[in-house]
Order: structure tokens, then sequence, then C-alpha cells
């Protein structure tokens, strides 16, 4: 690690267009700065608990009570690694996952809140993270919860909530210039699921095009601090880049 790719780091993510580009290109720039096997950059009221056996392993891995590192987190705001709160061995008693043998997090904030969080794994047989690793996570925590506050929209809420959660997201990725497409691999849900969604949300909101949909929930509203969504791809390893707005119906 040197000096001059952390600051490529920061520039990185200082011109990232939008949340998919910093999800899907900056993520994987960092991934490689800290060689860690797995990586994340998520959002918690972007988190939706899978429909299979790995349900429970997502619950636990969501629990205070349970994991130590997100605890930590949460009441600190502070990167953390498994080692600076447990003695050498007993996070995998914790988490058995052999890809998650060392562990990494680092704090996402907005107004105070503790939004998110950017996380990396190293299997077992690798060395565990390490004091200069926090160091440098801190700082492009700083980098990625800035970047948050300049970007993204706050809606009307009285439009807003008219919109199921999922449409909510479907509506914010819009806002940032996003495809249906783009939106479905963000999502991790088809493009026709897209265009449906839309479909309902026209109708919702009594609008006919993306464009009109956007400036209705915008209506009124203050521009706030930014809720930076990401795939609910938990520590996923390939990325794809975004594009500009369009205005196209939902045929787009």
């Amino acid at each position: 690690m040197t000096v001059n790719s952390l600051q490529s780091l920061f520039q990185a993510i200082a011109h990232a267009r939008d949340q998919h580009e910093l999800q899907h290109h900056v993520m994987v720039k960092i991934g490689e700065y800290f060689v860690t096997y797995r990586r994340a950059l998520f959002f918690f009221d972007q988190l939706f608990p899978p429909e299979t056996k790995a349900q429970r392993m997502f619950q636990l891995a969501l629990s205070i009570e349970y994991n130590p590192v997100l605890r930590y987190l949460v009441e600190h705001h502070a990167p953390v690694h498994e080692e600076l709160l447990l003695p050498a061995g007993v996070w995998q008693v914790i988490c058995p996952r052999s890809d998650h043998g060392h562990v990494m997090a680092g704090p996402i904030v907005n107004n105070g809140r503790l939004v998110g969080a950017i996380g990396f794994t190293r299997i077992r047989e690798a060395p565990a993270f390490n004091t200069q690793h926090l160091a440098d996570l801190s700082a492009l925590c700083l980098h990625l919860s800035t970047w948050l506050a300049k970007r993204s929209v706050g809606f009307n809420p009285l439009n807003i909530s008219r919109l199921t959660p999922r449409e909510i997201q479907i509506a914010e990725l819009v806002a940032q210039g996003l495809t249906n497409a783009e939106i479905g691999t963000a999502l991790w849900i088809q493009e026709n699921s897209v265009k449906q969604a839309l479909k309902r949300m026209f109708r919702k909101l009594e609008v006919s095009s993306r464009a009109e949909m956007v400036a209705q929930l915008l209506s009124s509203a203050k521009l706030l601090p930014p809720n930076l969504k990401s795939s609910t791809d938990n520590y996923s390893e390939t990325p794809v880049p975004s594009g500009k707005m369009s205005i196209a119906s939902p045929k787009e």
C-alpha cells in the first residue's frame, strides 16, 4: 500500500458520478488496495433478508447482540477489525465462514447517523487486518461520507409516502440517472420488474414519464443530504457502470 494509491482512491470517490459507479468501480479498487477476498458497500435501509436458508445467518450478521464488530461500529462510528475486539481465533467461532476469516468494517454517516458501512473480508489463511488498515479505512470513510452528503436528493415526504420502500429505491436511482437495466442490476431484480414497478409508480403519482415523476417527488422538498443506496450484493465481486438520466417512459 502506498500514499499515492490511497490518494488515488480519494480522487476516485470524489469523481464517482453516481452510486452505481461508486459501488461497482471504486469499491473494486478499494478491495484491491486492502487485498481482500470480498468487499461491500451497503446501507441499512436497503438490506432485504434473503428468502433462503441464509436468512438466519443474515439476521445474526445484523444483530448487535451477536456480532461484536457491528456493535462496535454502531456504538463508536469508527472503523474496526475483529482482532481489535477479540482474541485471535474467537471471531472464527462467531462466524465460521472460511471466506470471512478476517473482517474489517468502517462507518458511512449522514446527519449524525450511521446509515451504512463499508466492509471487507479475508480468508482464514490470510493475514489479519491491522492498525494501518484501520487508519486508511477511516480516511476512506470520511471521503465516502462527504461524497454522500453532496449527492442525491430529498423527496417530498407527502409524495414519497405513496410509494413502497422498494419503489422509493427505484425512484432514487431514476433521479440519479440510471436506466431500467442499471436499476435492475443495482437492486438485483429483472429489468422487466423495474418497468412494471415504474408503471405502478406512475399510476400512484398520476404522472406519465420518469422526468415528471422525479419532478413531482422533488416538488417543495428541501434538498437534504442523500440516502445513498447500493446493490444488495453482499460482498459482490463484479461491476458495471451507470449512465446519464433518461426521461423516457418505463419502456426504456
